[in-house]
């Protein structure tokens, strides 16, 4: 479980992160939801040590990992999808997945990822050596979602895996979180799209202005008035 406790982070004067406390239970999908900067992603990236948080505690399967590096946290079994699917461009679609694999030492577990990912995402396997910029923004997204895949981690966060893409992509992608969710993985989701994410989620957190003011289950906040003003058109 990933316990996350009266978090505070700051890019210089600017406090991004006011006091955050969030559980994720093993095997359940959590999403936070909120608008652009309301810390959100800086959540995600210090739970990754992308960033370091100035108070609280970050604790996974009961250590914490506050001032671990980024890749010892990967090495834990945690990995981070980060928003903008920020893969390599300039390497195929097979060098992308190798590269996200990287701390791997048992070829055969290896391979079965590879193998794993091409059944997730059989457009992947149609494409594997084409070069990464060449693909569509949806192929993008499953090839950065694969590519988080290939560290076998526990906890997979994911940051706005929709942005950007067309309604029928977006059914596809949340599709596919179910289906990584089914096969064993704990997700942190961090999501704009407040209806999908609500659905997918068994448990939900609404940050404004980096604190939590909402929380519940997902099938919950989706019919809370507030959630609904805010975020769902009503």
């Amino acid at each position: 479980m990933l316990k996350i406790e009266n978090l505070e982070v700051r890019y210089g004067g600017i406090q991004a992160i006011r006091g955050v406390s969030i559980e994720v239970p093993k095997g359940k999908i959590v999403t936070l939801i909120g608008a652009n900067g309301a810390g959100k992603s800086s959540t995600l990236r210090a739970t990754a040590g992308l960033v370091k948080g100035k108070k609280g505690s970050i604790t996974w399967n009961g250590k914490d990992i506050m001032k671990l590096l980024p890749e010892d946290i990967l090495a834990s079994g945690i990995a981070l999808c980060p928003e903008g699917r920020r893969i390599f461009p300039q390497l195929t679609v097979l060098e992308n997945l190798h590269l996200g694999g990287y701390t791997r030492k048992d070829k055969a577990g290896f391979d079965a990822s590879i193998e794993k990912a091409f059944t997730l995402f059989p457009r992947l396997k149609e494409r594997s050596w084409q070069k990464g910029g060449t693909l569509s923004g949806g192929e993008q997204q499953m090839l950065a979602l694969a590519r988080a895949l290939m560290s076998d981690p526990e906890l997979i966060m994911m940051d706005e895996p929709s942005l950007g893409l067309a309604p029928i992509l977006v059914e596809e992608v949340f599709e596919i979180i179910r289906e990584i969710n089914k096969e064993g993985k704990t997700v942190l989701l961090v999501e704009q799209n407040a209806f999908s994410a609500l659905k997918v989620a068994d448990y939900a957190y609404v940050l404004e202005v980096g604190a939590i003011t909402l929380q519940g289950a997902g099938k919950e906040l989706l019919s809370d008035k507030r959630v609904i003003d805010a975020y769902l058109g009503g």
